[in-house]
């Protein structure tokens, strides 16, 4: 039997793709408080150590920062968003 390798083009542009979900879906990501100064510049000083959850935009935005992620989809709920977890 012959192995056949076949590369398909995508049909959907980079710029669709990275747009998909937007204004739908939010996700939560689990962060160390040592990235929250790259991700929420304006938030104050927090102690290193402590895991937090991120709620981000489809597109990857930083939308809120939190101790739980049960606070983090309730709050993407509030907005309409459906969240989805990011490990």
């Amino acid at each position: 039997m012959t192995e056949v390798n076949i590369a398909l083009e995508p049909h959907v542009s980079l710029e669709a793709l990275a747009s998909l979900g937007e204004g739908h879906i939010a996700y939560v990501k689990q962060i160390r408080s040592e990235d929250v100064p790259g991700l929420f510049p304006q938030a104050p000083t927090i102690a290193p150590g402590l895991k937090l959850f991120a709620l981000h935009a489809a597109d990857g935005t930083p939308i809120m920062l939190t101790d739980s992620r049960e606070a983090a989809i309730a709050n993407a709920w509030s907005n309409e968003l459906e969240a989805v977890s990011v490990h």
